[in-house]
């Protein structure tokens, strides 16, 4: 019987229609070096089906294919899974299909699909996508006797035991068409002469009583909870918190399994909702709570109320807001809105609400949830500043992903930003920083309308405020991307490799190939290695693509030094030229990675100096002034270098089994200025790699950023005991690689402090590190391909007794 499928209407050849039916043929399988090149479009994960066993991934994925002429969704074998993990199968690139086979599923009846064995990922830009007007208009190939496969043209895994995506990245992210973005709330007339109060509760709980139905108000929101995991009959694990309120008190309300992905994105913060059929269960313990002091109101902790699909199914009723009458004795929601200059009289771990002008955004990266028993998940996150004008400091903004997609990859600078429930963490030798929390919640420019925030007093004053700038201005302090380390390590170290739950683990070389090899895509660890610094290098012209690969064998980083004359950390209003306070110094450049830290050595105002760090070398690097012009940077092999060896060096390098990795700065290393020309480019290359491919998902690059040069510092793994005061800063190489900033040199005649010290009076200073043990703190970063970022972020010299920094 021949194979037809819904591409042959359209009366063009079809790579993908005779690959599927070459797979269709006895053979099932298909061998080719011949391919011709097809697009990703889609590319979706979800929990995978673990055979007993057998050891696999975690996660499975489903890639979407065309030729311009149709589309194919195909299983990704589990052998190509780390192509996904390290960002190289991407949706927007071309790939050849070099080997594939078709599967029947052998528990339903009509379903199969193709299965890529291995493929080629093509470089450079798609030669696909250009062709095509509008990809989703293209039919979905389908074998013949298979059209009604629901699972190859909807938004379901082609693995039929699961019924949803999850998203690329996490874990948290409603992903797919199931998630209902919202709906027309009820106009119905409700019966509220036979509700419940929330204080009544607990005594239909002790004595069974069935509860009479609830009418409640949503005053704070958590994050989506995935609970999926191997063996799971649940189609739809999710778990959402609220908390709910009224004239009695408040209480936590759970939403369960299907009904997120219907109401989730329904429910906010004011949202009125008449429940019934709920049941109620004790409460679980073991959660994070929101601070909800500022409501004085009474909290009932004792129990919480449950809303089931099923067993019962609860009737959930969304209550339009031109209903709510006053007499119902519903409170308003309340908000804890702080000012910078309020930040510092708040103790660690207290919640606050903020608002403030973005000025700064970096990239997201993701870290690897700890202690989670079940498949391995990840967090994703990105760093901001925020202004408000009542400090020369900004708001420092650990913002982790609140299940708000839409908002969280839109957040760029220019744009008022909201977080509620944030965290205060107050750390050693640093300003102050913002962390999120369950319940935080993100809003921007565009999606504060209807918000009850918005007749905050503060709120209202931050407005006001934003009247008085001018965006030229404000622009000029603007930056994006880059690598950005907050807070600084702390000025002792005294941890071992006993430790494990350290904040940076103290690793041998060995662990550390192993932790570089593994690292996925955008996944972010800072550790700590040992050994003697036997070489610095200082490069004028560093490369702006890719580092060539070299036969030497250290590994290699690259420490960066931006510009003075931008600082992001300057207050955001017009024609002020305060710096800010000397001795909390927080300066970055549009053009460089900006970082933050609290500085008290020197009362001259510092640059911060950034380690990409691949192994066992690093370098430092200082970038040219952001109105200069940008240029092609020179490779290294053809600059000038200016190096310091240790005697003992060239005899150690012929004993050197292997090296890491190969230091060089990577422009995504590197921040640059934001610019309103620039938004679409900018706001994609500091996102994650998107789940489809969308045709304004723009080819454009970003011209390279320009560096007058870096010092390469080669590190040689030692084994070692592992603790030094920190001394004045001289502008040596050691004060420079453990304090992480160079200082700029005054000008007595014009009182300036903008000039740096030359790289040949650094190098001078160099002598100081022969035979000298020290402990690296190293941020590691996978930045896509084979491109791994490795940032030192401060040295500390070894003792016998304890490790203390320079």
């Amino acid at each position: 019987m021949e194979d037809n499928s819904s591409c042959s209407s359209t009366g063009q050849a079809s790579f993908l229609q005779r690959t599927l039916e070459c797979l269709s043929s006895s053979r099932l399988k298909l061998q080719t070096e011949e391919a011709a090149p097809v697009a990703v479009t889609a590319l979706q994960r979800y929990l995978c089906e673990q055979a007993e066993g057998q050891q696999t991934d975690s996660y499975s994925y489903d890639v979407t294919v065309t030729d311009g002429v149709c589309r194919a969704k195909c299983f990704v074998h589990p052998s190509l899974n780390h192509l996904v993990h390290t960002n190289i199968l991407r949706t927007g690139v071309d790939i050849y299909i070099t080997q594939g086979s078709f599967v029947y599923n052998e528990r339903r009846l009509g379903h199969g699909y193709i299965c890529i064995e291995k493929l080629r990922c093509a470089a450079g830009r798609s030669a696909v996508l250009p062709r095509i007007k509008d990809v989703s208009s293209l039919p979905m190939l389908v074998k013949h006797g298979m059209e009604r496969s629901v699972l190859l043209q909807s938004d379901v895994p082609l693995q039929v035991s699961r019924k949803h995506y999850l998203s690329l990245w996490n874990n948290d992210d409603p992903e797919g068409d199931i998630w209902i973005s919202g709906g027309p709330p009820s106009d119905a007339v409700l019966d509220v002469s036979k509700i419940t109060l929330l204080h009544s509760l607990e005594s239909c709980f002790r004595n069974t009583w069935k509860p009479l139905p609830l009418l409640v108000k949503i005053i704070h929101k958590s994050r989506l909870r995935y609970y999926g995991k191997f063996g799971l009959k649940i189609d739809y694990p999710y778990q959402a918190y609220f908390e709910v309120a009224d004239q009695s008190g408040t209480m936590s309300l759970v939403l369960w399994n299907e009904l997120c992905p219907e109401f989730y994105q329904r429910l906010n913060v004011g949202t009125v909702l008449y429940l019934q059929s709920y049941t109620l269960k004790q409460s679980y313990s073991n959660r994070s709570h929101p601070q909800m002091d500022h409501h004085r109101m009474k909290t009932f902790n004792s129990i919480e109320i449950c809303l089931n699909p099923r067993n019962p199914t609860s009737v959930i009723t969304v209550v339009s807001p031109k209903s709510v009458l006053p007499q119902w004795g519903l409170p308003e929601v309340s908000y804890q809105f702080i000012t910078r200059s309020e930040l510092e009289k708040l103790s660690n771990n207290s919640a606050c609400d903020v608002i403030g002008l973005v000025t700064f955004v970096g990239r997201v990266e993701r870290v690897k949830s700890k202690g989670n028993k079940g498949p391995e998940k990840y967090w994703t996150y990105r760093w901001i500043h925020a202004v408000d004008g009542t400090s020369d400091q900004p708001f420092i903004l650990e913002v982790f992903s609140s299940s708000q997609p839409e908002i969280f990859s839109r957040i760029c600078p220019m744009t008022y930003l909201v977080c509620t429930q944030m965290r205060v963490c107050k750390v050693e030798n640093s300003l102050p920083y913002l962390t999120s929390s369950c319940e935080t919640e993100t809003f921007i420019t565009g999606y504060h309308k209807g918000q009850p925030y918005v007749s905050d007093p503060k709120v209202k004053s931050f407005i006001q405020w934003t009247k008085t700038l001018k965006d030229n201005v404000v622009l000029q302090k603007t930056a994006v991307g880059g690598h950005y380390c907050y807070p600084r390590p702390p000025q002792k170290c005294t941890q071992s490799m006993s430790d494990p739950s350290a904040q940076a683990p103290l690793v041998a070389a060995a662990d550390l190939k192993r932790e570089l090899e593994t690292l996925q895509y955008r996944e972010h660890k800072r550790l700590a290695i040992q050994g003697q610094i036997t070489a610095v290098r200082y490069m004028k012209s560093p490369k702006t693509t890719e580092p060539q690969q070299t036969q030497e064998k250290e590994s290699t980083g690259v420490l960066q030094v931006p510009d003075v004359s931008s600082d992001v950390h300057e207050r955001a209003v017009p024609d002020t030229h305060n710096h800010p306070s000397t001795a909390e110094q927080t300066s970055e450049a549009s053009l460089t990675s900006p970082s933050v830290e609290e500085i008290s050595a020197s009362r001259s105002k510092r640059r911060r100096i950034q380690t990409r760090r691949a192994g066992l070398e690093t370098t430092e690097q200082e970038e040219k002034d952001s109105d200069s012009e940008s240029e092609e940077a020179h490779s290294v092999e053809d600059s000038h270098v200016l190096s310091w060896e240790s005697s003992s060096w060239p005899e150690q390098l012929h004993e050197v089994k292997e090296h890491l990795c190969q230091g060089a700065l990577y422009q995504d290393s590197i921040s640059r200025r934001f610019t309103f020309d620039e938004k679409d480019v900018l706001l994609q290359w500091g996102n994650l790699q998107p789940t489809r491919w969308a045709p304004e998902q723009t080819t454009d690059t970003i011209p390279p950023v320009v560096c007058q040069g870096y010092y390469r510092v080669t590190i040689l793994d030692e084994p070692r005991a592992v603790g030094l005061p920190q001394d004045p800063h001289g502008n040596t190489m050691l004060s420079c690689l453990s304090s992480g900033f160079l200082c700029p040199l005054s000008d007595p005649v014009n009182h300036s402090e903008t000039a740096l010290p030359e790289p040949e009076d650094i190098l001078e200073t160099a002598c100081e590190l022969e035979d000298m043990h020290v402990v690296c703190i190293l941020d590691l970063c996978h930045l896509g391909g084979d491109k791994v970022e490795v940032l030192m972020n401060k040295v500390y010299r070894v003792t016998d007794n304890e490790v203390q920094p320079n």
